[in-house]
């Protein structure tokens, strides 16, 4: 009988234990990585909260898995190494899945797309990426981002020029330091409207991309519900009001200059 009430405390204490675990994993902070320096997907607000596209559609996705979000501001090239060693769970930052990247972390389905355009000074006589691979042109990347890894593998007579900052890339366009800056599609176009009177734009890609989420390798459940969130978010319309809420005016435009909107 001693026996038999020491082993029914034993198993209550184990199912108790096993279920303020589960409970606490349940509400444990979903802590999202990404730079918070590009507007306006990744960004701070008035008074320094954290705010943009990627931090609603990562408020969004914590919510689809019953936890709350934390926004843990990182360089964009320290995300993959916060990753890898556990200091973020997933990366919402813009980040292009590429082959390389993938090979020390996974990515979950795309959720937009996009692709590597030009911004060029203003009398540069360059029509496409090609025109600019020559001695003596000067080309900006920013650190750690797909322009920099094209840049690096595709332009062998151009001299590459690599900065941490995109405003301080912008600047040496608009100065015309450089003959261009290598981004993505809707950032080169934000930059040339900013800076009509220096500057011009190729917003055909060169290079066609993917914006997706970055995840552990091994983390395959975690993986899963991730690409369920983005299949049912984009069918509740949720990518669609995500643009209209910051990104209204671009939309317009992007159609009026015959370009499909990437979100």
């Amino acid at each position: 009988m001693i026996f038999r009430l020491f082993f029914l405390f034993v198993t209550m204490t184990a199912c108790m234990t096993s279920g303020r675990s589960a409970a606490a994993e349940s509400v444990k902070p979903l802590v999202v990585g990404m730079e918070l320096a590009y507007p306006p997907f990744e960004m701070t607000d008035k008074v320094g909260k954290p705010s943009g596209v990627s931090v609603d559609l990562a408020t969004s996705l914590a919510k689809s898995l019953g936890r709350p979000v934390v926004i843990e501001n990182t360089s964009f090239d320290g995300l993959i190494p916060a990753l890898k060693t556990g200091k973020v769970d997933l990366v919402i930052s813009s980040m292009t899945a590429t082959a390389e990247r993938a090979k020390s972390i996974d990515f979950s389905d795309p959720y937009i797309s996009t692709g590597l355009c030009l911004l060029l000074k203003k009398n540069s006589g360059a029509k496409t990426i090609a025109d600019l691979d020559k001695a003596g042109a000067k080309i900006a990347v920013k650190k750690g981002t797909t322009g920099h890894i094209y840049a690096t593998n595709h332009l062998k007579k151009a001299h590459i020029l690599v900065l941490d900052k995109e405003s301080a890339a912008v600047l040496e366009v608009s100065q015309g330091k450089v003959d261009a800056f290598i981004y993505d599609q809707m950032s080169t176009f934000q930059n040339w409207q900013r800076n009509k009177a220096t500057t011009r734009a190729i917003l055909e890609p060169f290079q066609q991309e993917s914006w997706a989420i970055g995840i552990r390798k091994g983390n395959d459940d975690l993986k899963q519900r991730v690409n369920t969130f983005i299949r049912e978010y984009r069918a509740k319309g949720g990518f669609e009001q995500l643009g209209d809420r910051y990104l209204k005016e671009m939309k317009g435009e992007f159609k009026q200059l015959g370009f499909r909107f990437f979100l």
